[in-house]
């Protein structure tokens, strides 16, 4: 019981954050006052092979009316919808995975992928591309197939609201091949 209460809170937290804009009023959810320097250059999260579990983050639940299945598999998802972000509001309190949310990671929340999963993030207006880590559940609105961080939807130039995006979730597969031409590299 106590799972549930916390992702139907953390999912709650979610919605309420969805599209966040940046210049809001204070009180309202943003970046905060003082930012950390140079987010723009925040490195990607750095893929790796994680086990899937069965169960806690990934079993199947409702929000909103709507029941939802996460992949249990390492099977690929592609995705072309809106992508939001959430900000400060949340900062701080727990993903569905339950490691606490870090608006200036390089994390996302989605419906179905597997927690935790890597996704490759593309907004095609600017041809910007960004990894993030799944960690949390959401978006829980029409249309929108991820709820960036901060920092992601900075990189990607998706903070004015719902953006459209391209999303590739990462095999294991692609994970170790991603590994194996890092390890090629000179240094």
């Amino acid at each position: 019981m106590t799972q549930r209460c916390t992702t139907l809170l953390a999912c709650t937290a979610l919605l309420a954050g969805c599209a966040s804009k940046p210049g809001l009023a204070p009180g309202r959810d943003g970046p905060g006052a003082n930012p950390p320097a140079n987010l723009a250059s925040v490195p990607d999260a750095r893929p790796r092979v994680e086990a899937l579990r069965v169960g806690g983050p990934n079993k199947p639940y409702e929000m909103l009316g709507q029941r939802w299945v996460p992949m249990t598999s390492d099977q690929p998802l592609d995705e072309t919808g809106g992508a939001s972000w959430y900000g400060r509001k949340f900062h701080g309190l727990p993903t569905s995975s339950g490691e606490p949310y870090d608006m200036y990671a390089m994390t996302a929340a989605h419906r179905t992928m597997p927690i935790p999963s890597y996704a490759r993030v593309r907004n095609p207006a600017n041809g910007r591309e960004v990894i993030v880590r799944i960690n949390d559940r959401g978006p829980f609105s029409t249309g929108r197939v991820i709820d960036l961080s901060y920092t992601a939807a900075l990189k990607l130039g998706v903070l004015a609201g719902v953006a459209s995006v391209q999303v590739h979730r990462l095999t294991h597969r692609e994970i170790r091949e991603l590994q194996a031409r890092e390890d090629q590299r000179p240094d």
